[in-house]
């Protein structure tokens, strides 16, 4: 789209400021030289401003439509070359083969739409033009015969015809340019115009001290729909202590990631509210909410650039003495330095040289080199074998004591030493509370306990011996 505008932007800027310059000119040397000859422009001129016209009506939401069409067309194509792994892996390159020739077929007579609309204009043009000069031959030479008018009038007025028209010849050269450009800016601006969903107040003074996280009958929805389903998080209502671990535990879709979003404030709740030290946090200017919440996130996301850049993401000027703790910290150490550059060594794109639990690492390393009040480790270490897990938690024990922790874990050995558990179930707290307090009342926490530490095996067992009976 921006390739598209720029094109535009090149091509026309010189046939604009030339174009109406030439046609008010000749226009004049069109009258000067026989204002009844002139009378032809008053035949012409409508003729070819209702063609453009019409024009513009056809072509416009073409132009649109090819637009649309060509980002399906880059959709598959970017799927295709990204997932070629998994399409070979599946052996479904045949299938994707007909999903490509689909979306391109239809770019293809949707293009084909717009050539044909072009090849009628240009050329309606031109007859337009020729059929003007044949009639100033015609109405010419009879005046001529008459001798009101000399023939170095004619040729010259012939002259000044073609200079009317070349303009707006260009302009219809240009229309399509155009009209496309038009479709590709208005897809621009949908991103440059949209508003953020979070507006923060950068004149707020107040400051996280301490880190006190309080949610207050918390309910969240997306999309604000209650009625079509359930919302996300339900009249949530806990508390977490400056200096506590706060272990999230639940099913999939159960809501843990939304609920520590909202500490962050990537989103805002629906109902209820979230507190800072007894302030909402709708409060806090961004800077100061960033400054004193991290989050380590499953999917890890590194920029390319060096290793310590990366570490130093969200604290530029962390030191290289800081940078080095918090990869100790994270255990993300030992494998920067078997790098051929250490903490220099060069970040592909999206850490395309790391594997999932050296990105992982990273990220927690990232986390805690901003030395956050408020550290959010979303599931960050599913990737990570159980050994290196156990060593990052016993580092990460030591960093937390000072600062309010949140831990969505899905293994339960990583949050046995939490300081309170929540166990959520569709989005309400089913059970909260300490391991031995859980383990002894809540018999969500006990089943999920014992599915992983416990009897697991007997249970899967069980499970499987009820799905041959009820088969």
């Amino acid at each position: 789209d921006i390739n598209i505008v720029k094109m535009s932007v090149q091509m026309t800027m010189r046939i604009l400021f030339r174009a109406p310059l030439m046609l008010v000119g000749s226009l004049f040397m069109l009258i000067t030289t026989s204002p009844r000859l002139a009378m032809l422009l008053l035949v012409m001129l409508p003729v070819v401003f209702a063609l453009v016209w019409v024009f513009s009506n056809k072509a416009r939401p073409l132009f649109t439509a090819v637009q649309k069409r060509l980002e399906k067309v880059n959709t598959v194509l970017h799927e295709n070359i990204a997932g070629v792994r998994l399409v070979r892996s599946f052996v479904r390159a045949d299938y994707e083969k007909t999903r490509f020739a689909g979306v391109n077929e239809d770019l293809t007579q949707t293009q084909i739409k717009v050539n044909k609309l072009l090849s009628f204009l240009i050329p309606t043009l031109m007859l337009i033009l020729n059929l003007g000069i044949a009639a100033l031959l015609w109405f010419g030479g009879n005046m001529t015969i008459a001798g009101t008018i000399t023939v170095g009038q004619i040729v010259a007025f012939s002259n000044y015809l073609f200079m009317t028209m070349f303009p707006i010849m260009l302009l219809g050269m240009i229309l399509p340019q155009y009209y496309a450009s038009i479709a590709s800016m208005e897809r621009i601006l949908e991103v440059v115009e949209a508003e953020p969903t979070i507006v923060f107040s950068e004149m707020s003074e107040e400051k996280i001290i301490e880190g006190r996280v309080v949610f207050e009958n918390v309910s969240l929805d997306y999309d604000g729909d209650w009625d079509e389903h359930a919302p996300v998080l339900q009249n949530v209502s806990f508390s977490a202590e400056p200096g506590q671990t706060v272990a999230i535990l639940g099913a999939t879709g159960s809501g843990k990631t939304s609920l520590v979003n909202l500490i962050a404030r990537l989103y805002d709740p629906t109902e209820g509210r979230v507190m800072i030290d007894g302030v909402d946090v709708r409060e806090f200017s961004q800077a100061e909410l960033r400054r004193n919440v991290a989050m380590a996130l499953q999917d890890a996301v590194l920029f390319s650039g060096t290793v310590a850049d990366s570490i130093r993401f969200g604290r530029p000027e962390a030191s290289d003495e800081e940078v080095i703790a918090a990869a100790k910290a994270a255990q993300a150490h030992d494998f920067i330095m078997e790098k051929e550059n250490g903490y220099q060594s060069r970040v592909e794109q999206r850490g395309a040289n790391f594997s999932g639990g050296q990105k992982q690492r990273l990220a927690i390393a990232r986390a805690l080199c901003i030395n956050p009040m408020i550290l959010i480790l979303d599931d960050s270490t599913s990737a990570v074998d159980v050994e290196t897990e156990a060593e990052i938690q016993k580092a990460l024990e030591k960093l937390m004591l000072d600062r309010t922790s949140f831990v969505v874990a899905q293994r339960i050995s990583t949050v046995l030493s939490a300081d309170k558990i929540i166990v959520l179930e569709n989005g309400r707290i089913a059970a909260e509370g300490t391991h031995q307090t859980l383990i002894e009342t809540s018999p969500i926490y006990q089943a999920i306990y014992h599915s992983q530490l416990g009897n697991g095996l007997e249970i899967v067992e069980k499970l499987a011996v009820e799905e041959l009976q009820n088969a």
